[in-house]
């Protein structure tokens, strides 16, 4: 192996949460397919040249193609290089977002997604 390709998320809401993600956040909807018979996925990133993306899959109908799978959401740090220009523009779009606190060297800040699921960014 030598990078991440893709980090499967498992949403209760998929048009919602790309919404959140593109119109909110800020990334770009890569990807949009449909198997044909009923399992879409959308992948989105920060760019469209990033190296690694996420792949918004749907929780309900994935839980019944594979029930062993743990759908639960991942731990993912982003990173930024202006991480109160970010933390300002994700208030200003009415996400939940934490206090930038100082952990070692770095600034960091979470933040929650339409479904409560959250995630950190680092400035680096």
């Amino acid at each position: 192996m030598y990078k991440v390709g893709q980090i499967m998320l498992y949403v209760s809401n998929q048009e919602e949460a790309v919404n959140f993600w593109t119109e909110k956040v800020g990334f770009v909807l890569i990807s949009e397919e449909d198997n044909g018979h009923g399992m879409k996925w959308f992948e989105i990133a920060p760019t469209k040249d990033a190296e690694t993306s996420i792949v918004l899959h749907n929780k309900e109908i994935i839980s019944k193609m594979q029930p062993e799978l743990n759908l639960g959401t991942p731990s993912l740090l982003f990173f930024s290089e202006n991480i109160e220009e970010l933390h300002s523009k994700l208030s200003k779009q009415n996400i939940t977002v934490g206090e930038i606190i100082t952990m070692g060297p770095r600034k960091v800040f979470n933040f929650a997604d339409s479904e409560g699921n959250y995630f950190a960014v680092a400035e680096k």
